[in-house]
């Protein structure tokens, strides 16, 4: 029988969480040797109760990770994969946007010798600033990470185990897991499933999240704002040079109308300026994540972990 693990990062899901539990034991249980990866990011809820809960119910099955502080979708995600046994391992939403329904599609397409199998999606149901956000974030990816034109990057996903322990080696504190993927493997298939309405709440996903994502994206997986920096430097010096030659044209032809000297002067230090600020601002933010680095940031933190055994790691975890 195949063993499968299900990573659900979990936040604020306390009406959610033990039904889809349920469904997908209901669904997969007799078929694959299954495990639920529960990780509470840190809920202001009732949820980690509920997680206890179903982890003392069916501890052969359900492995319960609580972080010490909310960490982000992705750093949870590590913190579950960290704690799958699986052959084969499924991400997936916390709210039924993911339908339990739909995990056997990638079951059975990652078994055909793929690494990652992505979802599409015929029809979203997310609010507007998701789906715009996705938009860019894809259309990022495209430049960012050279991400194939036709491949969503979806949070609904399933991944061999060569892939899980390639990814559970990143110990940066940002991880953005498409980044890395894409780092990794191009053994890269698709399935189209079913996006169903969420059942209750609303997106963890803020437009301050989503920017903090493509940050994440452009500075850690990529040198392009250094490149773009080099470009732009390069035309500066083009357009510096332009303005000597004209300068010493026009005073050897008086004819010609010259801007005043405050006028030029208060529009090349504005320019300037302006550039400066913004070559520091990203060159900052580099040396500020290899700061973060070195300064060992946790990817996580581990408050607690039930798991099979039935031990409570009471201990602070850090990876």
């Amino acid at each position: 029988m195949t063993s499968i693990s299900i990573v659900i990062p979990v936040y604020n899901a306390e009406k959610t969480i033990a039904d889809l539990c349920r469904k997908l034991m209901m669904l997969l249980a007799m078929e694959y040797r299954l495990q639920i990866v529960l990780v509470n990011d840190c809920s202001r809820d009732e949820t980690d109760s509920i997680c206890k809960q179903l982890q003392r119910e069916f501890p052969e099955t359900i492995t319960y990770v609580s972080l010490s502080r909310n960490f982000g979708e992705h750093n949870a995600v590590m913190a579950g994969l960290n704690h799958t046994r699986g052959a084969y391992v499924v991400i997936m939403d916390d709210d039924f946007q993911n339908p339990p329904e739909e995990v056997p599609k990638l079951l059975l397409e990652i078994q055909k010798g793929f690494d990652v199998v992505y979802c599409q999606y015929p029809a979203k149901r997310d609010s507007l600033l998701r789906n715009l956000g996705s938009y860019l974030n894809g259309s990022m990816a495209r430049v960012i990470l050279n991400k194939p034109a036709n491949l969503y990057l979806s949070s609904f996903k399933a991944m061999n185990r060569f892939l899980v322990n390639e990814l559970t080696a990143y110990k940066t504190p940002n991880p953005y897991l498409d980044a890395i993927i894409l780092r990794i493997t191009r053994k890269i298939s698709i399935v189209e499933v079913r996006h169903d309405q969420r059942q209750t709440g609303s997106s963890g996903y803020t437009l301050k999240k989503l920017v903090a994502l493509w940050g994440d994206m452009i500075v850690s997986y990529s040198l392009i704002p250094l490149r773009i920096l080099a470009l732009l430097g390069f035309a500066l010096t083009l357009m510096g040079v332009y303005s000597v030659v004209n300068m010493h044209i026009r005073n050897l032809l008086p004819q010609l109308t010259d801007f005043s000297d405050l006028e030029e002067l208060a529009s090349v230090a504005m320019f300037f300026r302006g550039f400066q600020l913004l070559a520091i601002g990203i060159l900052g933010e580099y040396v500020g994540r290899i700061y973060l680095k070195l300064n060992q940031e946790p990817q996580y933190i581990i408050r607690e972990l039930f798991d099979v055994s039935g031990v409570n790691q009471e201990e602070t975890t850090q990876r």
